[in-house]
């Protein structure tokens, strides 16, 4: 049987803020395969933005083990730790995170100058996950050129340029309107159709229903933890769209 692309086992995670110690995480386990699709919520402290840290490889734990790809990655140096990030986590937050003066084309070949790809194959990549995403049209254009849901349509040709393991979307529709969170929600799903592995971390119910898998917390503990039986997917709608010969822009 194929062992999980992660295990997380009885991760805690404290922080000493002048005499109080604040237990983040207490006891956290968590299998995750490859080609799952995950949900993870809570109110604001349930410890799932440490938990997203730790998973994202921009954390260490405090205490527990965390192995990523088979690969223990709870103690790693921040060299180490970035040198992972690159490689297997795609990153997708609420405020794009993109680079304001440089064009959609540099913005999304950035992760590939860190891994020493040349120019001339940074530039190729680059132009096939714009228009992976439908973006082959804006590859010129910088942030500020672009709507919210084209910038995170960047940021999802970003996240995904390195072939990642994982897909970590942070919030993903925070600053979107309801018809380009369906947008993104949509790709979100295409990505995942294709055996991306995806951990979407939201707060927002109807957003997590398009998870197969949902894990909540509450306190720095895993609340629940189940299988989605009503997967809502956008995606159908968006292929009679494409089928139609319509625009993605014009889903609402």
């Amino acid at each position: 049987m194929e062992k999980p692309l992660i295990t997380i086992k009885e991760i805690g995670r404290k922080y000493v803020i002048g005499t109080e110690v604040i237990h983040a995480l207490k006891s956290v386990s968590l299998d995750i395969n490859k080609g799952e699709f995950v949900a993870l919520m809570g109110p604001s402290g349930s410890g799932k933005s440490t938990l997203m840290n730790i998973l994202g490889c921009l954390d260490t734990p405090s205490s527990g083990t965390y192995i990523l790809n088979g690969t223990n990655v709870s103690h790693m140096s921040d060299d180490a730790l970035a040198e992972v990030r690159n490689k297997e986590i795609g990153f997708v937050f609420q405020t794009f995170n993109l680079l304001p003066r440089s064009t959609s084309l540099d913005n999304v070949a950035l992760p590939l100058i860190y891994a020493g790809a040349s120019k001339k194959d940074r530039d190729a990549r680059a132009s096939q996950a714009l228009e992976n995403v439908g973006l082959g049209n804006r590859m010129d254009h910088k942030p500020n050129e672009l709507s919210g849901g084209q910038r995170q349509r960047v940021a999802v040709a970003r996240a995904l340029i390195n072939n990642p393991s994982i897909i970590l979307a942070d919030e993903p529709t925070g600053n979107l309107d309801t018809k380009t969170s369906i947008e993104i929600m949509a790709l979100l799903e295409e990505i995942h159709s294709k055996g991306n592995t995806i951990i979407l971390v939201t707060h927002e119910e109807d957003i997590a229903q398009h998870a197969h898998r949902i894990v909540r917390m509450r306190d720095g503990l895993i609340e629940n933890d189940y299988e989605n039986d009503e997967v809502k997917s956008v995606s159908p709608r968006l292929q009679a769209l494409k089928d139609s010969g319509s625009d993605w822009e014009k889903i609402n």
